[in-house]
């Protein structure tokens, strides 16, 4: 599974990896993870982007997991484009059956259209959701099924 960053703040005056959650971030984040909880999806490993923005919003999601996976911040994630988001996933330990990356776009999205062949978009606090056969080892574009795309939003007002 891969998880866009929720809405960060564009014009803090920090440097990009800096850049916290914007007030909606912060409101959106914590239903990725209720998402997951409810939907019966069990996260084994998180692996995390270093950035701020998704520091927060792993937070987020990990507060709302009933257990709470193994947890890698992972500075390659950041800015990250499909190849190197490969590599994590090539790296990652074949015992874990269920991964989470906490990421950016473009890479994100790039990656789950090669690994899927399905075109996606992923906006903040979205999240897709792909399953394959082979190990972590042998993963590779064409070889995973996109089960779902989701982007949890709070409910609006009538």
């Amino acid at each position: 599974m891969v998880l866009r960053h929720a809405k960060s703040e564009r014009n803090h005056p920090v440097d990009d990896h800096e850049r916290p959650l914007a007030e909606r971030g912060r409101r959106e984040a914590p239903l990725a993870g209720r998402w997951l909880r409810e939907h019966g999806h069990r996260v084994d490993l998180l692996r995390c982007s270093t950035a701020l923005r998704a520091r927060q919003t792993c937070e987020a999601v990990l507060a709302e997991l009933e257990t709470a996976p193994e947890l890698v911040s992972d500075p390659r994630l950041y800015g990250a484009d499909a190849a190197t988001l490969l590599e994590v996933i090539h790296g990652l330990p074949e015992d874990t059956h269920t991964a989470l990356l906490i990421a950016h776009n473009p890479g994100l999205s790039e990656l789950v259209g090669a690994l899927s062949g399905q075109e996606v978009e992923l906006k903040t606090s979205a999240m897709a959701v792909l399953e394959q056969e082979t190990p972590w080892s042998g993963t590779a574009p064409g070889h995973s099924v996109l089960v779902e795309t989701v982007t949890p939003r709070p409910p609006t007002a009538p």
